[in-house]
């Protein structure tokens, strides 16, 4: 009886044994197993983390390389644009005042003026009123075409109010259209911008 004790009790160990030994590698299987889907996810999230976040590196990428090519062409056309500003007002400038100085060239525009004043081709009864500074310049040669400009309708009067250019109107009217070297050169820079920018750009 105590052989059957015995081999009783080592078959109710072995097999308690056994149990725990697969009940132990159902565990380290199951352990396996939540280990790998844990790494799985894990690596997933990391992949979802970095491609999120290459995504945003490449939008702010894109975004900033928009944003250097748009400030980039904003300074070139502002560069631009100074550089014409500064040959017009160079080229213009100067060479302005010297017109409205220059007798002659005061004349041909008088007349012109003159010419043009009445759109129906009619004979002009203009006042042109020339800087007092300059009316020892300008008498010498107005003195010669006094007939000349009398013939087109220009009586020339000298003012201390007009510095420079000269002013035009109806001796009747009332009023004047000044031509001052700022008039003449609002005009020219008009008429030059497009021509300037043509040429450098």
């Amino acid at each position: 009886m105590e052989n059957k004790l015995k081999e009783l009790t080592d078959r109710l160990y072995g097999e308690g044994l056994e149990k725990g030994r697969v009940e132990a590698d159902r565990l380290v299987a199951d352990a396996k197993e939540q280990a790998a889907k844990i790494l799985a996810d894990a690596q997933a999230e990391a992949t979802r983390i970095v491609k999120q976040a290459e995504d945003k590196a490449a939008d702010t990428a894109k975004n900033s390389m928009t944003e250097i090519s748009l400030a980039g062409k904003q300074a070139l056309a502002t560069i631009k644009n100074e550089i014409a500003e500064a040959i017009i007002a160079k080229s213009v400038g100067e060479g302005v005042k010297q017109a409205t100085v220059d007798a002659a060239f005061v004349k041909s525009m008088l007349l012109e003026v003159a010419k043009n004043w009445n759109s129906d081709g009619s004979k002009a009864d203009l006042k042109a009123l020339l800087p007092a500074t300059l009316e020892a310049e300008f008498s010498k040669l107005f003195e010669g075409s006094a007939k000349e400009m009398l013939a087109a309708g220009v009586e020339v009067g000298y003012s201390n109010e007009v510095r420079n250019g000269f002013k035009v109107g109806a001796k009747d009217g009332g009023y004047y259209i000044a031509f001052t070297d700022e008039s003449f050169a609002a005009l020219m820079q008009e008429y030059l911008r497009e021509k300037v920018s043509q040429l450098l750009f």
